[in-house]
Parts: C-alpha cells; structure tokens; sequence
C-alpha cells in the first residue's frame, strides 16, 4: 500500500540518482525508471483507485507534487550536463593565439602591391593626389572624352572588352586608366595633380611581357603655364627616385590620340642601354574641353605607364607570367 513516506522515501532517492547521473544518457536512464510508463510513480497513481476519497486526495496531492519536484529536478540536472558538455568542447577546440609559432611563415604584400604602393608613395611625394575611377567604363569616358575616334584600332572588338549592358559597345572594361583623368576634371576645378593606379584590361593573349588583365598608372597635371618642360621634369624627377641615381630619362616623339605633343618616354640604366617605360604628352585641347577645363586658360600634361613592367624591371623578373603563377618559392624572394 503506497503513503507519503513511501512517496517521500523515493522521491528522495531519485533526487539522489539524478544528481549523480554523470551523463545525459545516465540521466535519460534515471529519468525513465522514476517517471516512465513502467515506473513506481505510475504504479502508485493506478492503486490511487483502492483508497477512500479522503486518503485518495492526500495521497494523490502528495504523488503530483513529488512528480513535478522530481521532473524539475531532470530538467535542471540537463542543462548542468549540457553546460559542462559544452564547456569541456570548447576547452578541446581552444586555439591559443597568443604566439605565431615559429614554423608559421607570415604572408607579405605582393611584388605588384609593392610596385604600386611604391609609387604611390613616390608621387604624393612630389605633390600629387590618387584618384580613383571605375574599371567598368562607359565608351565615352574610355574613348570619345580622350580624343580617340569611332574608327581607331584601338576601339576594334579584338582589343576591348565589351560588357552587356547598356545600347551595344557602349559599356566596357576600361582599357587603360586614362578615363580618370576625365573624370578628375569634371570632379574637381584646375589646378589638378592626381595619379591613378589601377587595373585595367585587353585582349591580350600572355606572355613574356603581355596579360589580359594587368595594371597601369596614370599622371595628369592641369595648371597654368604648364609647358612640355614640367613634364620632362616631373619623368627625371620619378625615375631618380623609384630606380635610384645612375638611371636617367629622355623623351622621343611619337603619336597619341590624347597628347598633342606627344611623345614616348624611356629610362637609361647604368650601363647606357635604353629601355622604353611609357608614352606622355601635353594634354589635347579636345580632351580639356571634354573634361569642362578651358584651353585657352589652362594647360597640362599626362603619362602612363604599366606597373608591372616596373615590378619585373625593379625585382628582376624576366616573364610576367611569373608573377601570377602563384609560385610560393618566386614570391617569397621579394
């Protein structure tokens, strides 16, 4: 015959095993024989029938209340197990991140990232800004703006990268940076003394010397009294510094849409051989209009040339190639 201290005798006792359970599958264990459909509390409420009505009641009372207590007592013994389950995974998992071991090699900056921060730094030293354009262009920025007729080859479908957007051939990977400067002019009132690095792209099949995507950086200068001399300059200026002294620089005639004069630059090394760097000019009245800036009032001059050139001159690459095979034993020479 069941009673309270019955009752209370087991309750105890399952209190005593749920809190010593040491493990969820324990306490689903200790949780079924207590409270499961064969358990002595199930057993006890179908004997509930045999007693008078007012034993029926107190013991009933009592039986509900030990059931919830033991119940809340699993609930609570399962979310101790969970946080100590879960505690001791993280203790497992933990990565101590307070010291690089020693067989770690640390990454750097790229041989192109290099060259270009290099002259970066190298031409806001002589006074200039670095603007920024963006590498899907419009065919009147990339083209019309810059003085370069409808039927220019290098408008040609071979040499440009349209892109679907837009009315056909209107919209395109810019081909060179030059498109900056007209958008530099139409930001901003002269005087303007802006460089623009960037990426720029080609149907260009690669090689030694060519890839389809590679990178430029462009000069442009407008002020007053700008004359081809300011450029000449401003080139023997950039090539003492980023090639060192010993290196000197010279200007050839030669012929650019957007230039006029126009001309191709180059460095002498040491040992008197010449190398072609880059083309230049004074600005064309036509790009100055296109770009809001009065001819009659202002004057300039641009230049180009192509960073990774200078990447594989500077750090003695012989194939451009090579700087994008992603070959750990080249890149960690530099």
């Amino acid at each position: 015959m069941i009673d309270d201290l019955t009752l209370l005798t087991f309750e105890s006792e399952t209190a005593a095993a749920i809190t010593g359970a040491a493990s969820a599958s324990a306490l689903r264990d200790v949780e079924h024989a207590a409270l499961g459909r064969d358990s002595r509390l199930v057993a006890a409420r179908k004997q509930l029938g045999s007693l008078d009505p007012e034993q029926r009641r107190t013991v009933g009372k009592v039986l509900n209340d030990v059931r919830e207590r033991l119940t809340a007592a699993v609930a609570a013994r399962h979310d101790e197990l969970a946080r100590s389950e879960r505690t001791a995974q993280l203790a497992a998992e933990r990565l101590d991140l307070t010291e690089v071991p020693d067989s770690v090699v640390v990454g750097h900056a790229h041989v192109v990232t290099q060259t270009w921060e290099l002259l970066e730094d190298i031409f806001v030293g002589l006074g200039f800004q670095v603007a920024e354009g963006p590498e899907v262009e419009t065919d009147w920025h990339n083209f019309d703006a810059l003085n370069i007729p409808a039927d220019h080859p290098a408008r040609d479908g071979f040499d440009t990268i349209y892109v679907n957007h837009g009315s056909p051939g209107s919209t395109l990977l810019r081909t060179h940076t030059s498109p900056v400067q007209i958008r530099a002019m139409l930001a901003q009132k002269p005087p303007i003394y802006v460089i623009a690095p960037g990426r720029v792209y080609r149907r260009d099949t690669a090689d030694a010397t060519h890839m389809p995507v590679f990178h430029q950086i462009e000069g442009l200068v407008i002020d007053r009294g700008i004359s081809l001399a300011d450029l000449a300059g401003t080139i023997e200026a950039f090539t003492e510094a980023y090639f060192g002294t010993g290196f000197s620089s010279r200007l050839r005639p030669n012929y650019f849409p957007f230039t006029e004069p126009s001309a191709e630059f180059d460095i002498q090394r040491p040992d008197g051989s010449w190398l072609e760097l880059g083309g230049c000019g004074m600005v064309h009245p036509n790009v100055l209009r296109a770009g809001g800036v009065d001819p009659e009032e202002w004057s300039g001059f641009a230049f180009g040339f192509g960073i990774d050139r200078l990447a594989l001159m500077k750090f003695g690459v012989d194939d451009l190639r090579e700087l994008y095979a992603n070959d750990v034993r080249l890149l960690t020479q530099f």
